[in-house]
């Protein structure tokens, strides 16, 4: 299989030679898909689309007014590419991107959980991963043998501490976070469908990492590990036994002696190194997981097919290869020609996240409209910009920037929201009752909105405002980010004058209504 790549990998290299810009190399790959399944792409979308669009992808908030204007005002045909480059750079950027693999990575839980991941440095770690756009091969390095150099990564520790030694637990969250495959239905038996998932591979993973030991040390959390143990074997669906090798997919099988069979291995001093830190657990001289850091990870044509393929489902609204995390002979890429270039050229380029945004976003299918030509197209063709639901995180930034003025990434809001919309990456949009009751009655939210009337406020200025067709057209304004259309204001007009009586209140009830609409709850 790893040859079969490999060979795939070479074929789209020889393609990358023709055309070495990716987005150049995205436009020849997606437009030659329109062109033989006899496709018409949608229109290019609006600058005022673009940059609502882009603000929530890179930023991961809505443009503010000022923002929105100094783009459109700006005459050069390169201005979309400037903004791109500016946002990239932005300290929202790096906040946004560490929202969003933080929960591809390590799930949504309880705030509890979160405050957590805060005080013991993972979030910070994340933040400073996107920020300082350190390359992708070394950040999953850093991850999985979670043994932190210095103190500024300490936080890198926190993907397998969260664990808590549940080693199945840490392999089922390895395999689709850094190789972009599942691996849970191979506990029992070989993979029934995608066959060159083997059981060996599941019980190989949980091998590497089951000599792991949550540890409290002086230098803070810390993964010991012992020099031995971790031998048993797993049983298949007839009942044969196997022992479980330190193997992993399309990897070659690590050596290691085990003991006779009803011998009892001792543990000594002599087993171990002193660690290069001061104060962290000492390391065995055969360790597992170092050993699968550098045999198994590095290298591994898995894991840039694996970045890549995500970063193009944040962006386009799917992968490559569709569910993301589900690369597998199962589950075709659209493009696989163009997963392969991309792949190789990400790894070529040591892992340059922020090159692989940029060349997405600036390609043409990114671009388009998301008003689909048909409705009979699939959307693996990528016709279309792909309607996504707002993150939990964009949209509670972008409900306080419109109706405060500025955010707060720690506000309330922002944590009741966190707790409602767990996804960042669904399969299918699906919006749940839950949703829909939330976005109708919660209590804090609708509190929110009513209590946002201080002078700097959205619903406070409205109310100075003396007509009711002003202060429509300034919420439409601000909140929808466009110009309202003339239906609008008069739907508008109508219910304020019913409530001329408390305007107020009024004009507070027509936020919710277009804060909770799909307009502003989707990028599109």
């Amino acid at each position: 299989m790893r040859n079969l790549i490999f060979a795939i990998a070479l074929m789209g290299l020889s393609v990358g030679l023709q055309a070495a810009d990716p987005t150049k190399q995205i436009n020849a790959e997606i437009s030659s898909k329109w062109e033989t399944s006899k496709v018409s792409p949608a229109e290019p979308c609006s600058d005022q689309t673009f940059v609502r669009r882009i603000y929530l992808d890179l930023a991961g908030r809505v443009p503010t007014a000022e923002e929105a204007k100094a783009f459109l005002a700006i005459e050069d045909s390169n201005r979309r590419q400037q903004l791109v480059d500016r946002l990239l750079q932005s300290e929202d950027y790096a906040q946004h991107f560490a929202d969003l693999f933080d929960a591809i990575l390590m799930g949504r839980k309880d705030e509890h959980v979160y405050d957590q991941r805060v005080r013991h440095g993972w979030r910070s770690y994340l933040e400073t991963v996107f920020r300082e756009n350190r390359p992708w091969d070394e950040v999953t390095r850093e991850i999985l043998l979670a043994r932190p150099e210095d103190p500024n990564k300490d936080g890198s520790v926190w993907f397998l501490y969260e664990r808590k030694d549940n080693y199945q637990a840490i392999a089922e969250a390895v395999a689709p976070a850094f190789f972009g495959m599942r691996i849970e239905c191979a506990q029992c038996h070989d993979h029934m469908m995608a066959t060159e998932i083997e059981q060996a591979h599941y019980w190989g993973l949980v091998a590497f990492f089951n000599r792991g030991k949550n540890s409290q040390t002086d230098n803070g959390p810390r993964i010991s590990e012992s020099a031995i143990g971790g031998f048993s074997d797993f049983a298949n669906l007839e009942g044969s036994s196997s022992p479980n090798l330190l193997t992993f997919f399309d990897s070659r099988t690590i050596s290691e002696a085990r003991p006779e069979a009803g011998s009892k291995q001792e543990d000594s001093d002599t087993l171990y190194v002193s660690a290069d830190v001061n104060g962290d657990p000492r390391e065995p001289l055969f360790s597992r997981r170092a050993k699968f850091v550098n045999q198994v990870l590095d290298g591994h044509p898995m894991v840039p097919r694996a970045m890549v393929n995500r970063i193009w489902a944040i962006l386009m609204g799917r992968g490559i290869v569709h569910p993301h995390d589900e690369i597998d002979s199962m589950h075709d890429p659209s493009h696989p020609r163009l997963l392969d270039w991309l792949a190789d050229d990400f790894a070529t380029h040591q892992f340059d996240i922020r090159r692989l945004v940029r060349s997405i976003v600036l390609s043409d299918a990114y671009q388009l409209s998301s008003i689909k030509s048909s409705e009979s197209v699939s959307p693996d063709v990528f016709a279309w910009y792909i309607e996504r639901p707002l993150t939990a995180e964009q949209l509670a930034r972008s409900i306080q920037l419109v109706m405060r003025g500025g955010f707060d990434n720690n506000a309330d809001v922002v944590k009741a929201l966190r707790q409602q919309i767990l996804d960042v990456l669904p399969d299918a949009i699906e919006i749940t009752v839950a949703d829909a009751l939330y976005f109708s009655n919660n209590e804090k939210l609708n509190a929110f909105i009513e209590q946002s009337t201080s002078p700097n406020h959205l619903v406070w200025q409205a109310a100075q405002l003396a007509q009711p067709n002003q202060q429509a057209e300034l919420l439409i304004k601000t909140i929808y980010g466009r110009p309202a259309e003339a239906s609008e204001i008069d739907a508008i007009v109508d219910y304020l004058n019913q409530r001329s009586d408390r305007r107020q209140l009024g004009i507070s009830q027509v936020a919710w209504s277009l804060l909770t609409s799909a307009e502003f709850r989707f990028n599109h």
